[in-house]
Formats: structure tokens, C-alpha cells, sequence
């Protein structure tokens, strides 16, 4: 196989001058700004009316600012920018779109009431035939003012609000640069008053703070009435389930027949499972596996695996094609290590907590332990909660951050994520492809900077006899009935999975839909002792080759960046005739 050509030393600078071009902001067009004027001075005035109304009959302590929700008009842009002024205290709070409506959600300190209200007034003023008005984008970009309710700060599906009961919210928090304590103290000062309760995991980003609190409707209504750093509020995401085990066929001499012939070499590069953890006692793990990068995020959980996703993840991202490699004799040089860090606890699900935290851990964790080792990050753990249109989330944020070096490290990292499974149950009541279609790519599989893994199909053919009767829903080369897609997200957000790779198929028979050994992916089992084989499919077993083939590309380029070997892989992938 022909090797990659680096070239050195071929860039020569030169001058850049913008030549302009492109579509500009579409602003709604204001026939007579007069009365356009009157109309959002009315609205800013009724709004502020409100806020105070509201202040005389409350229970509560009142924030001393209020919020102000901004809408532009139907298929307009909304001048947000300049809806900030951070020398007046200002702040823009949130901007989402509302399906062809804009929105953006200000916060107002105490003093300056009457910003928005002049810049208006003097929108209304008259100018010469040639002129615009003053402050004309920022005001006839606005259709409408209100004062911001909890629809204004809620991210994610309405129907996911909490009601009476108290639920787990993700609350990002506002801050002014450097001075993320206060915003923290005062939130946390609100939520002991209204007696909401919080988790001590935080994630924070550049000028944003992410806690998860548990409350209800009325107690989050109190919360945007009382602090003053509330920028967005969304349902902290459910735990993702996990694999049933699948017992394998192999026997234990198949194991030592191809250890024989198989040399590992201690080579800098790795694999990192952020998953259920490990077994790395099975016999084809331990050679590649050191005491030291088997971990946990919680020493509680011990290292590990019960589940057997952890394991199964690590049968694939080490040999691959595990059933190939036990299928012929040649002698097979492993390049790279394992590790493994186990960020889910070993019964039942997580609680409710901010899952950036515990990925960012996670990958601190493996950097401290084996700080020069050239990795790919391997997460085939995903939530369906969070994003119904690819719109960022805590944890897609914080994946974002570790890999790009955001976090403050400037250590830019690869991270492989899984783009999130279909249910065989699913296609029963909707018909492949359609339900691939439907099924959005989970959290946080939207991460600009991670690389997204989905599946496509392989294996067509069973000889087990408790499928007779059955048949494989996709052909060799289509999409894999387990993989989810973009198809249903926004435009503006990017167009996942970036490649696919074997995830399996599903056997039905007309009627049943269910996962089937044979149209599987052969794997390493939690409890070799028992069994050495299992089965995996779907996008996990998808994400833990990609990570695989990242592991050779670093191998035979000692020093290519990660953002390097992400770009040859996607490039170097192209679509089968099937799916075209």
C-alpha cells in the first residue's frame, strides 16, 4: 500500500486584501420608521411596566435588571451583535431560532432601562431623503419586544419543560470575563432560597458556566425572576443504554492459536475507550494493556467491565477484524495500546449529571497517566436526549472544547464519537431507510470538531438456524439499519456522521426485527473465564474501527496531527454504488 506524501517547506506568503461578496444580513424593511418607532417603544414601555408589576407582587427577592426578549421578523435576520453593549452591563443572554423567527434574549441592569427605548426614539426621527435613519439595522431588524418568560431561556423540545415535578436541568450561567465566582455564588444563593438542588459537576466555557439543578416549572419561573446570570436552561440529557451481551461460538484454542503468531509491540500510540471499562485480564487485551490506563472516573466503580460494552469496544479497536484475524494464519504485528478510562457506573444508569464534566475528566485522566502517548479517543456513548436539529449541547460543547484545546490546554486531540443507534424496534414500525432518516444522530455525536462514526452494512448472510425464516434488512454496502442520520437537523449545523464503516445488520422476518450473531462483528468477552468471544454492531462497532484505522495512521506517521489524521480519513472516504 502506497504510503501518504508530506510536503515541507512549500508555503509562500502572500498578501491577503478581502475582495467582499457574500449575502449580507437580511433586515426587514421599515416603509415608514415613524410609526415602526412607536410600535417597539410601546412594546419596550409596556414590557418595563410589566417587570415592575411583577416586582410589587412578588414573594421573592427581584433581580435589580430584567430580561427583554427580542424577536426579528419572519425569514429575517435579527441584528444581535448590536443588541449587546458590555460597557453598559448588556449582555446577550441567548440567541436561538424559533422555526422562521429569530429570538434573542437580553439582560438589562438596573440603570439602564432606557437604552433600547432612545436608540428607538431615535430611529423615529426624521432624516433626509438619502439618509437612513439613525440606529436603523438594530431597529428595524426587531419585530417585537416582550419581557423574557422561561420559553425565552428553554432550549431543547417544550414538551421535555418540567411540570409540577422537579426535574434535572442543565443552567448555563452568564459571566463577565474573569469573574465567574460571583455569577456562581448569586446563582447558587437563588437556588438555596428556592430550595432547587444542585450538583456540584460544572463545566465552563468562555464567558458560560454549566450547572444542573433540580427543579420544577414554577422554581425555574422564580429562578429567571431572581438571578440575573441565567442565559439558557435545557433537560439534562437521559443515560444512553447499552448493548445486551451476545455469547460467542469460539473456543478458547482459536485464542492461543492466534496469540502464537501475534506480537505487540510497545509503540507510543493508543486507543482510548471512554466507556464502561475494561476486562483487561482477557488474554487477548492484557498484552496491549498497562495496569496504569485502565481507570475510572469514580474510583467507586472500579475499572472493571460488568456491562461488556467497554470490552466488546476493545476487542474491535485492537484487531479490528478479530474474525479475520482468527480465520487465517499469517502473523499479526499489534501496533498501538489500549486504554481505557470507565466514565459509566457499573448498574443501572448515571444520575442525572453534566456529561462534559465526566468526558473531560475522563480524557485528563488518560493524558496524566501517559502524558506523550499519540491517541484516538474513542466514545461510542450517546444520548438521544439533548438535540432534536443539531444544535449544540453542555456535552457536545465540552467534546468541542477538549478536542479542539479550548479548555486552555491549545492541546488539539481526535476524538471519535458514535453516531447513535436505530432500535431494531424502531424499523418495525417504520420501514428501512426511513427510520435511519428520522432517527437523528444523539448527543453529542453533533460536535463540530469530534469526527462522527455511522455504519454501513457488510454481512448479509446467516447460518444460524434459530434465524431460519429470517433475512437481512440491508444490502451489503448500504446504510446499516442501526445507523442514525443528519438528515432531519438544521441547515446550519454540520452534516453528520463524516464517515461510516461495518456496523452490522438486522435480521427480520417480515414481521421481527432483531440483532443477529452472524450479522455481527466478532469481539473480546467481560468474562473470559466464561466465554472469550461476543458480538457487537451498530455505530459502536463502527467508531472503534475508525479509532483503529486513527491508530495505524499515527503509527506510520510518528507526529501527524490529529486534525491531519481526521482529514484522511474523511477524505479517503467515498460512497458505495449502493448508497449513491
Amino acid at each position: 500500500m502506497a504510503k501518504n506524501i508530506f510536503l515541507q517547506h512549500t508555503a509562500s506568503p502572500l498578501p491577503y486584501a478581502s475582495q467582499g461578496g457574500g449575502g449580507g444580513p437580511k433586515y426587514p424593511t421599515r416603509n415608514s420608521p415613524d410609526a415602526h418607532a412607536r410600535f417597539i417603544s410601546r412594546k419596550l414601555q409596556e414590557s418595563r411596566a410589566q417587570d415592575l408589576t411583577q416586582r410589587q407582587v412578588a414573594a421573592i427577592r427581584y433581580k435589580d435588571g430584567l430580561y427583554l426578549e427580542f424577536s426579528g421578523a419572519v425569514q429575517h435576520d435579527l441584528a444581535v451583535q448590536k443588541l449587546e453593549n458590555l460597557k453598559k452591563g448588556i449582555r446577550l443572554s441567548n440567541v436561538k431560532r424559533d422555526g422562521d423567527i429569530v429570538r434573542a434574549t437580553v439582560y438589562i441592569p438596573a440603570g439602564q432601562e432606557t437604552y433600547f427605548l432612545e436608540k428607538v426614539q431615535a430611529y423615529g426621527l426624521p432624516v433626509g431623503d438619502e439618509e437612513n435613519p439613525k440606529n436603523n439595522d438594530l431597529v428595524r431588524s426587531i419585530e417585537d419586544v416582550r419581557l423574557a418568560v422561561l420559553d425565552s431561556f428553554w432550549f431543547g423540545d417544550a414538551t421535555a419543560m418540567p411540570d409540577e415535578n422537579p426535574e434535572w436541568c442543565e443552567i448555563w450561567l452568564r459571566f463577565d470575563r474573569n469573574d465567574s465566582s460571583g455569577a456562581e455564588l448569586d446563582f447558587a444563593a437563588c437556588c438555596n432560597t428556592l430550595e432547587i438542588e444542585l450538583n456540584t459537576r460544572r463545566i465552563i466555557f468562555p464567558e458560560r458556566i454549566v450547572r444542573l439543578g433540580k427543579a420544577n416549572k414554577e422554581q425555574l419561573k422564580n429562578l429567571i425572576s431572581m438571578c440575573a446570570c441565567i442565559a439558557e436552561i435545557r433537560r439534562a440529557p437521559n443515560a444512553t443504554s447499552f448493548f445486551d451481551n451476545l455469547s460467542g461460538k469460539e473456543q478458547a484454542e482459536w485464542v492461543d492459536e492466534l496469540l502464537a503468531r501475534t506480537t505487540f509491540h510497545n509503540i507510543n500510540t493508543s486507543v482510548c475507550l471512554l466507556d464502561t471499562g475494561l476486562s483487561a485480564e482477557h488474554p487477548l487485551l492484557s498484552p496491549a494493556t498497562r495496569e496504569e490506563d485502565v481507570q475510572t472516573v469514580e474510583s467507586a466503580w472500579r475499572v472493571g467491565d460488568r456491562d461488556g460494552h467497554g470490552t466488546e469496544m476493545a476487542g474491535v479497536a485492537l484487531f479490528n477484524d478479530l474474525k479475520d484475524c482468527l480465520s487465517n494464519s499469517e502473523n499479526l504485528h499489534i501496533l498501538h495500546k489500549l486504554e481505557s478510562v470507565k466514565i459509566l457506573p457499573p448498574h443501572g444508569e448515571n444520575p442525572p449529571e453534566l456529561y462534559g464534566a465526566v468526558t473531560e475528566q475522563a480524557v485528563a485522566l488518560a493524558e496524566i497517566a501517559s502524558p506523550y502517548t499519540e491517541r484516538a479517543i474513542c466514545m461510542a456513548v450517546t444520548s438521544p436526549e439533548g438535540t432534536t436539529d443539531g444544535s449544540p449541547t453542555s456535552w457536545s460543547g465540552a467534546v468541542d472544547s477538549v478536542t479542539s484545546g479550548a479548555e486552555g490546554s491549545d492541546r488539539k486531540r481526535l476524538f471519535f464519537i458514535s453516531a447513535g443507534n436505530v432500535e431494531p424496534t424502531e424499523l418495525g414500525a417504520i420501514e428501512y431507510p426511513n427510520a435511519n432518516i428520522l432517527h437523528c444522530v444523539e448527543n453529542p455525536g453533533q460536535s463540530w470538531n469530534a469526527l462522527t462514526v455511522g455504519a454501513y452494512t457488510i454481512n448479509i448472510t446467516s447460518e444460524d438456524e434459530e434465524f431460519s425464516g429470517f433475512s437481512p434488512v440491508a444490502d451489503v454496502g448500504d446504510l446499516s439499519p442501526y445507523s442514525s442520520t443528519s438528515v432531519s437537523w438544521n441547515d446550519k449545523w454540520p452534516i453528520k456522521p463524516e464517515i461510516l464503516l461495518d456496523g452490522g445488520n438486522v435480521a427480520t422476518n417480515g414481521t421481527d426485527y432483531t440483532n443477529c450473531p452472524d450479522l455481527s462483528l466478532l469481539t473480546t468477552n467481560r468474562h473470559p473465564t466464561i466465554r472469550l468471544f461476543s458480538t457487537i454492531w451498530g455505530t459502536s462497532s463502527a467508531t472503534a474501527q475508525a479509532a483503529w484505522m486513527a491508530a495505524q495512521l499515527f503509527t506510520e506517521y510518528p507526529g501527524i496531527w490529529p486534525e491531519t489524521v481526521r482529514a484522511l480519513l474523511v477524505h479517503s472516504s467515498h460512497w458505495t454504488n449502493e448508497m449513491c
